[in-house]
């Protein structure tokens, strides 16, 4: 691979004007085709194979106008202090808010509080459900503007209204902020880093136009593929991180090798040959982290995965292409001022002081135990709350205290029951229906944690009935989810007396189911990601203790930043200085996309740095010096890439959002947690430890595993062996 990957840098340093031109006439033609494509799908949230989302299909079939998946809003409505809505005054005002509310656009119906027995004991606060004919997401404007102007209507005239449900308009809208941010901090980095504009400039330009490339194939393709907008989310956070650190790896290493004397051309192969490789197979991990989501079986997980998985093989080959053709233009350039000033021979001079990553690395050789037993012991205390961890998904108790949904959900919970805020939808589905379901509304009312169950609705049919479940208990209460089971349970048993389906769903259980998919999926997954993963890397550095290293080191940088996740997010510790408005449960996906994400990114910083140190193994080095090669060369390197990574990241946490807030939060704690600590500090001290062990290879799997050449000792030979001419005769070749 080495040598396949030296020519094409080489090819494309000399092509340099066709490749660039290329690849801005790809960006510029799938632009276009993202402008004209029709506009992409609205979200749609499925989980196929659960009861919730069976019942919502029967529900889709048997109650076609009740709009069963359609957006709705609850309307909570207080009468002035001192007065109550069942008074005749009060009691006109509501009919008539909710003759407005029914002449909005869009609406399906509206239930009227008087008629639905939704008004509250004491008389000072009534509800109305407004059910609308299409998803939250396919709302127009009109439709939120006619709810909010008949809500602003009804303050006027002397009541406390407030709005929840998934048709309410979000008052805090994700922007291009934290991208901005994120790419503004690299820059600095990379300034840093190179100490050249033009240097530093290459990797934001090529991250930029292969997300580019990326976002607008997924637009161009959305109605096609049935690609929401939200899909291209992930595609972009990741593309632009992995973009920077590809062409990050490949502009320092041919840095390195113009130090060494080397003209330009020689040098663009060079590094696209060994720091390309470790390119390649760095995105493999990537992409395999990513197209594993597919395994949760929830679709829109899927097309998130498989979408950055593609913006990633674009970073890939973007860096293998278009990083040589810019350095054909740059030349030298890339060099700090004064180091272009220098003489080959002074370049290629050892210099004076060692750098800091290999007096760091010395330090570690010195005490490989000490380190790898405080780093390990860190990791562990940060990675207790963890243990503690609670997944569920953001419901609007969860909301900024001040927003009408927080407002609204308070008021129903003081007025009716923690239990309001989260209904359960049970379904009855077979011959005799309506009988059926008033023997099933007779038991339920008997569980323990039913505050109520509604009447049942049949349809025209008589097939299938609907009944409301009111439980005593919030949506996000663990004894909801005890209420939810012990329901299901009664189900079966009552299902099969009634010779009919019971079913369970609503908003509340599809949380439950969904949390459950989760955490059904999330041991398959990390099985099947960190399977691949290990092989891959077993063909990189012929070894298995350097990949089980790897792999072990994941979990335990993992390990830790969920435990930090929970210690903010749900227990409050420092929730003021992240701003955090109500802590409460985890995003259910909040751990298998942090082991997505982070195994990817984690195994790009182990493959950079430690290729490094099998290339220097392999020609020669003992394996101390090595280490000292590897940090020496790469610790910059990752350092800055870390440091990217971080800043896209925490560009998030400055979100009002704070579901926004944890994923920002998580993500970049565990790159800080795998890079600096993981990656500095316990892979040398492991690799002191084993010696020469850690490169040990059973010799009948060393035969079985195709040789790749990461490290480019192929390359190095044949560039020994091989007259100029030759070498000139084989580009030759490959432009051919």
């Amino acid at each position: 691979m080495a040598t396949f990957l030296y020519k094409l840098g080489r090819l494309s340093f000399r092509r340099r004007r066709y490749v660039a031109l290329l690849w801005v006439l790809l960006l510029g033609g799938i632009g276009y085709a993202s402008s004209a494509a029709p506009a992409p799908p609205a979200d749609s949230f499925s989980m196929p194979g659960t009861e919730s989302q069976k019942a919502f299909d029967l529900l889709d079939q048997k109650f076609p106008a009740a709009s069963a998946e359609g957006a709705t809003a609850r309307v909570v409505i207080r009468a002035p202090e001192g007065e109550k809505l069942t008074d005749p005054a009060q009691k006109t005002d509501v009919k008539k808010l909710v003759t407005v509310l029914g002449d909005g656009p869009e609406v399906a119906s509206v239930a009227d509080p008087y008629k639905a027995n939704a008004v509250s004991k004491d008389g000072t606060t009534a509800y109305a459900s407004v059910t609308y004919k299409v998803a939250g997401t396919e709302l127009s404007d009109e439709a939120h503007e006619a709810l909010t102007k008949a809500t602003d209507d009804a303050r006027a005239d002397g009541f406390t209204v407030e709005t929840g449900g998934d048709a309410v308009e979000a008052e805090q809208e994700m922007g291009g902020s934290a991208e901005m941010i994120g790419i503004a901090i690299s820059a600095v980095v990379l300034v840093i880093t190179f100490g050249s504009m033009i240097a530093a400039g290459m990797p934001l330009l090529t991250a930029i136009i292969g997300v580019g490339i990326g976002v607008s194939g997924i637009a161009a393709l959305g109605s096609v593929l049935n690609l929401s907008s939200t899909t291209s989310t992930l595609a972009s956070m990741i593309g632009l991180a992995v973009g920077i650190d590809y062409a990050l790896f490949i502009v320092s290493r041919y840095r390195a090798e113009i130090a060494e004397g080397r003209e330009p051309e020689e040098a663009a192969g060079r590094a696209t040959g060994t720091a390309g490789s470790a390119v390649v197979f760095a995105g493999l991990t990537v992409i395999v982290a990513l197209t594993g989501l597919s395994v949760v079986n929830i679709p829109i997980l899927t097309k998130m995965g498989l979408a950055a998985a593609a913006t990633v093989a674009i970073a890939v080959v973007i860096a293998l292409t278009m990083i040589p053709a810019l350095l054909g233009f740059a030349g030298k350039k890339v060099l700090r001022r004064k180091d272009r000033k220098k003489s080959a021979a002074q370049q290629a001079a050892p210099e004076g002081k060692p750098n800091l990553g290999t007096r760091w690395s010395r330090f570690v050789l010195r005490r490989p135990l000490a380190v790898l037993v405080v780093g390990v012991l860190g990791l562990g205390a940060i990675a207790v709350p963890a243990a503690g961890l609670e997944l569920g998904l953001p419901d609007e108790g969860t909301s900024a205290p001040d927003s009408t949904q927080r407002k609204a959900y308070d008021m129903l919970s003081e007025s009716f029951g923690a239990g309001f805020n989260g209904p359960l939808m049970v379904t009855v589905d077979g011959k005799g229906a309506e009988a059926a379901a008033k023997t099933v509304a007779t038991s339920l009312r008997k569980v323990e944690g039913v505050a109520a169950v509604a009447p049942a609705q049949v349809n025209p049919a008589g097939d299938t009935a609907i009944m409301t479940v009111v439980p005593t208990s919030g949506p996000s209460d663990h004894k909801t989810e005890g209420i939810v089971k012990t329901i299901r349970g009664e189900a079966r048993t009552l299902g099969a007396d009634t010779d009919t389906e019971v079913l369970v769903t609503g908003q509340t259980a599809m949380t439950i189911d969904f949390s459950q998919t989760l955490n059904d999926a999330l041991v398959p997954y990390l099985l099947l990601v960190v399977g691949l993963a290990f092989l891959l890397l077993m063909l990189v550095f012929r070894s298995i203790l350097v990949p089980l290293k790897a792999a072990l080191g994941f979990l335990l940088s993992v390990a830790a930043a969920l435990g930090a996740v929970v210690a903010v997010f749900q227990w409050g510790w420092l929730a003021d200085v992240f701003g955090v408005d109500q802590p409460g449960p985890i995003m259910s996906m909040m751990p298998i996309f942090m082991i997505g994400v982070v195994f990817g990114l984690a195994m790009d910083y182990e493959v950079f740095l430690v290729t490094r140190m099998r290339e220097a193994y392999v020609h020669g080095a003992r394996p101390g010096e090595a280490i000292v090669t590897g940090f020496k060369h790469g610790g910059r390197v990752v350092g800055a890439a870390a440091i990217i990574m971080m800043s896209v990241f925490s560009g998030f946490i400055m979100e009002n959002n704070d579901m926004i807030k944890m994923m920002g939060f998580g993500l970049a704690v565990a790159v800080l947690f795998d890079a600096w600590v993981v990656r500095m500090a316990l892979v040398p001290a492991v690799m002191a430890l084993l010696g020469k062990s850690a490169w040990w290879l059973p010799r009948w799997l060393d035969k079985a595993l195709p040789n790749v050449d990461v490290e480019g000792e192929k390359l190095q030979q044949n560039l020994a062996a091989a007259p100029p001419a030759q070498d000139e005769r084989e580009l030759e070749s490959v432009r051919g």
